[in-house]
């Protein structure tokens, strides 16, 4: 192995490190502290429960555990959100999972808090999959409740969604362990079954301050939305039960007597490690994103024994198309190529770049795993479209509107994982977030923007020195610099995939040796959803 190798597999290295002890200290909530006084109140903290109620050593697969990360900081902060979320296995069956963080401001809702259980409920009604709430909510954030009332994708809409979900048959239970006020307590009364632990546990849309101020009644808030009255006199819970312990038990007895659900089909064989070692990503995958690298090499170290049919590899080769295995599942590939590469015109091609033919040849394999029922994976390392008048020319824009377009419409889940660049209208027609990708993670190496952190400062600054020109205002060299170190600082930060990971533009970020588990347990749950809508690309330009 040549001393590049060794460079490149130090500095990945470390950023998965940098990974591991990022999420080491958001998984703490609100600090040892918040931890301890739930354990006085004989209480599990969020983290705890999920780790009770899942099966013993399954796999839980965290969705936005980077949730405001570095937002709300002149509130001090709401790590993970304030709640944790993510698909696990409940006596064998998988499960979306959304626990209620109470060391985190009580587990009151912030606007990300919202944005996180909307995407949850999303993922759990694209997949059909079963929901557990574990609730323990101060209800909403009050200092910013014209940020999480009143909008389509505020609060409100988490209450729409259970009843939709359960109009569609999918189950959801809900055990109320803390807190559960105000809107927020019709969360788990609009579930199937709801359960609440005594002592710790109440249910009421107004406590008793607000009662009193309200109508002058004077009562306690166990008296008024305690485990007691809930179970024995309104009925407003199905069970009651003395530890959270106790009631994460019954749980498991639910899930363990629940009959099947019918399944989308994807094809299946016995899983097989890749015959290459995938901890050789590391050194592969170049520090420097500027210089290139063969996907192949990066595909090769993910896929079943490392086995690929590739599809019209001789023709539009800035894309790689084809067809393998992960874990077993049956998978089609679109991953853009980093290497240079000549075109079947004997023009060089530089990598990372979507040309004509590249996304000529991705919009009829996308077709054709449609046709064939196959998932999709996308794998982005994207510096955008080819730009000048010969790609103009050659009907580029054409050509990118026919790949979105079959992108768009498929109807086989799509699942994307962002190794490196992920600029602009690449972004989009890799499947970016905005074109319902069932799972989007990022490795720690991904950028998101409208283009690079060093294009993206120079038209700034450009334009910022035009604006002082025009005022009469000249600028010395010295403060051109100083300028355009600023406008480069800022917009790095905003590349950051813990900046996308915060604002849930992603659904996590990944150590590249963790991307098998998060595709085949993404592709298990989009099995649980049968297609039902014909694949149609309407229009397309040819």
């Amino acid at each position: 192995m040549d001393i590049e190798f060794n460079k490149n597999e130090d500095a990945l290295k470390q950023l998965c490190f940098q990974l591991k002890s990022r999420h080491a200290k958001v998984a703490l909530g609100g600090g040892e502290k918040a931890i301890a006084k739930q354990h006085e109140k004989g209480k599990l903290t969020a983290r705890e429960r999920i780790q009770y109620l899942i099966d013993d050593a399954s796999d839980f697969l965290e969705i936005a555990a980077f949730a405001g990360e570095g937002m709300y900081q002149e509130y001090g902060g709401c790590p993970s959100g304030g709640v944790i979320a993510g698909i696990g296995y409940v006596k064998g069956r998988q499960c979306m999972i959304v626990a209620n963080d109470a060391t985190v401001k009580a587990g009151a809702w912030f606007p990300i808090t919202a944005k996180k259980n909307l995407r949850a409920q999303e993922i759990a009604l694209e997949n059909r999959l079963p929901v557990i709430y574990l609730v323990d909510s101060a209800g909403v954030f009050l200092p910013m409740q014209d940020e999480i009332f009143p909008d389509k994708e505020h609060f409100g809409r988490m209450f729409r969604n259970n009843a939709i979900m359960s109009s569609e048959g999918i189950v959801q239970i809900s055990a109320i362990m803390g807190s559960c006020v105000a809107g927020g307590a019709y969360l788990p009364i609009m579930s199937d079954e709801a359960m609440i632990v005594e002592g710790t546990g109440s249910i009421f849309l107004a406590g008793s301050y607000l009662v009193k101020a309200a109508i002058g009644e004077t009562i306690d808030n166990e008296t008024l939305g305690g485990a007691t009255t809930h179970s024995e006199i309104s009925g407003v819970t199905d069970y009651k039960f003395e530890t959270d312990q106790e009631c994460l038990d019954h749980i498991r007895n639910i899930f363990d007597k629940m009959g099947d659900t019918p399944k989308a089909g994807f094809n299946r064989v016995a899983s097989a490690q890749p015959k290459l070692d995938p901890k050789e990503i590391y050194g592969i995958l170049p520090q420097d994103r500027v210089k290139p690298y063969d996907m192949m090499d990066i595909i090769l170290r993910l896929v079943d024994n490392s086995e690929f049919e590739p599809y019209k590899d001789l023709y539009g080769q800035s894309l790689i198309c084809g067809l393998a295995r992960i874990d077993g599942w049956a998978v089609g590939i679109v991953a853009n190529q980093r290497k240079i590469v000549k075109s079947k015109k004997g023009e060089m091609q530089m990598g990372g770049v979507i040309y004509s033919d590249s996304a000529d040849k991705a919009a009829r394999f996308i077709m054709n795993c449609n046709q064939k029922k196959i998932p999709l994976l996308f794998l982005q390392d994207v510096s955008g479209f080819m730009v000048g008048s010969k790609a103009e020319h050659g009907g580029i824009i054409k050509d990118g509107a026919k790949l979105v377009n079959a992108m768009s419409n498929s109807v086989v889940p799509k699942f994307t994982i962002i190794v490196g660049n992920s600029y602009g209208a690449g972004n989009y027609a890799m499947c970016g977030k905005a074109y319902d990708p069932r799972l989007i993670y990022a490795w720690p190496t991904a950028q998101l923007a409208v283009m690079s952190g060093a294009s993206a400062a120079k038209t700034l600054l450009q334009i910022q020195v035009a604006s002082l020109k025009a005022k009469g205002e000249e600028i010395t060299p010295e403060a051109e610099k100083e300028l355009l170190d600023k406008i480069t600082a800022r917009y790095n930060e905003q590349l950051s995939p813990y900046y996308a990971a915060a604002r849930l533009w992603v659904d996590g970020i990944i150590d590249p040796l963790e991307t098998r588990k998060v595709i085949s347990m993404g592709i298990e749950a989009a099995n649980h959803a049968p297609i039902t809508k014909p694949f149609n690309v309407g229009v397309i330009q040819t």
